[in-house]
């Protein structure tokens, strides 16, 4: 077992707290999804306090969502549901690009504590590539949702991945429809991040 100095142990500790915050608000929009359901289908007087406080809350979530179902021909009474979805997918991601930075300052902090060089900057290359392969993931799913490029984080995640995919997408041809770009670059930083984990990790 490691034996983990106090920085680490706090780093640990801001990664567990930040992983039980994301959760906590993904049950909270649970709830108030399915709080917005419920109303939905009790027929209730628009007008009523409850009604308006739920919708007051739940509808910057919802109209987006119910948006984009629009333009899929999906019905938007599962606007809720789908809302949900894509919370508790958020959520995950936010979760797995924190779990990567924790990961890296721990991995850092040990390098650096043990007098390893070599493995601080393997430590460094790997979470960065664990981080950048995050980021295309969440611009795939992101452009399935159709998200314009008009949003700040569509744009940030363009900025950040083209300079990798934008080449790949040129020297790959799409698969009819279906662009593989994304799918060689998380190939190509998987065999970088074996390839460090192979050689720098180990000094």
């Amino acid at each position: 077992m490691t034996d983990f100095s106090r920085l680490e142990i706090l780093f640990l500790s801001i990664g567990r707290f930040f992983s039980m915050l994301i959760v906590a608000v993904i049950v909270a929009m649970i709830v108030l999804m399915l709080l917005r359901l419920l109303l939905n289908y009790a027929d209730l007087n628009p007008f009523s306090a409850p009604v308006l406080f739920v919708r007051r809350w739940s509808d910057p979530f919802i109209n987006p969502v119910r948006r984009g179902l629009l333009s899929f021909g999906f019905p938007q009474n599962a606007a809720p549901l789908v809302t949900i979805l894509i919370a508790i997918l958020l959520g995950y991601f936010a979760i797995s690009i924190f779990g990567d930075l924790i990961e890296t300052l721990v991995n850092v902090s040990i390098s650096a504590r043990r007098g390893r060089p070599v493995a601080l900057i393997g430590s460094l290359l790997y979470g960065a590539l664990g981080i950048y392969a995050t980021l295309i993931f969440i611009r795939i799913i992101f452009s399935w949702g159709q998200v314009s490029h008009s949003n700040r984080i569509m744009r940030f995640l363009v900025n950040a991945t083209e300079p990798l995919l934008g080449p790949l997408r040129r020297i790959i041809p799409p698969l009819g429809f279906m662009d593989i770009s994304p799918i060689v670059a998380f190939i190509l930083i998987w065999l970088f991040q074996r390839a460090i984990a192979g050689t720098l990790l180990l000094f």
